[in-house]
């Protein structure tokens, strides 16, 4: 699985140009920073269940913290999340979004909230991720810091706390809390919904384009979980340390909502914002 080139320091430029079909073409990745828009989800459930890497076998995962679709266990289907209510506020987000759980002195801690936003980090327009896509990004059994283009720690951009791989001790600031960031590949195989260790039918673009082997651009998501802790030594994750973050991903939007959004937002080379 490949890494982008740079996910910082993506910036817009304000000279554009216009595509084939009337919209404004990308020249290069700086033309891209603020291109995306954002899903905010409220917490939904925990559980032992995992649909992506232990389908129809309940209670063998570690154990997890869902956002986004209500009903995600271990049978759930692309059929079933469909049909399932949601506690993201943007219409149409019946995606299902799960991370390790947090554990604080070895107790579970809900988080305030989750962020996802979905950005376009190609100069190639992208497509919306096919329905039933399944993907996960970070490594469960790391045991060491991973690259912190993958997944890292920090406090909010307010509290100028340092991206780390280290869980930091945040200040007591108003709106500071602990915050775990993991990006996921935003290039498909063009064929294949999930791949045996649900990684090798993804990849990452570098420096703006897609590797031949995973040509297909999709938007690039960042799920980043908001806690009601200040961090420090306490701290550990479900699948153990707090080097393992890694999250998942199983694409159950409404696909005419998330069609729209990625042609009006993303290949629109708009900032859309949460949304409603």
């Amino acid at each position: 699985m490949r890494i982008w080139g740079a996910l910082a320091g993506i910036g817009v430029c304000a000279a554009t140009v216009l595509g084939a079909a009337g919209a404004p073409a990308a020249m290069s990745p700086r033309d891209l920073q603020r291109v995306n828009f954002v899903s905010a989800c409220g917490f939904s459930h925990r559980s032992t269940d995992d649909p992506i890497v232990y389908p129809s076998r309940p209670g063998l995962s570690h154990d997890h913290t869902f956002v986004g679709n209500g009903t995600t266990n271990a049978f759930s289907t692309l059929r079933s999340l469909r049909g399932g209510g949601t506690t993201c506020r943007r219409n149409g987000d019946t995606a299902a979004y799960w991370m390790p759980t947090l554990l604080v002195d070895g107790q579970p801690v809900e988080p305030r909230g989750a962020t996802i936003y979905y950005r376009r980090r190609t100069i190639s327009p992208v497509r919306p991720f096919p329905a039933g896509l399944k993907m996960i990004a970070g490594n469960s059994k790391a045991t060491s810091p991973q690259d912190l283009r993958l997944t890292f720690w920090n406090c909010g951009a307010e509290t100028g706390v340092a991206h780390s791989a280290e869980v930091p001790t945040c200040p007591n600031d108003r709106g500071a809390g602990l915050r775990l960031h993991v990006n996921f590949p935003n290039c498909w195989d063009g064929t294949n919904m999930d791949s045996n260790n649900h990684q090798a039918h993804m990849a990452y673009s570098v420096r703006g384009q897609c590797p031949s082997t995973h040509p297909v651009a999709v938007p690039a998501i960042s799920v980043i979980f908001r806690y009601p802790s200040t961090g420090g030594p306490g701290v550990s994750l479900s699948s153990g340390g707090h080097y393992s973050a890694h999250a998942d991903f199983f694409n159950a939007w409404n696909q005419g909502a998330l069609t729209s959004l990625v042609r009006g937002c993303l290949n629109a080379l708009r900032h859309c914002g949460r949304g409603t």
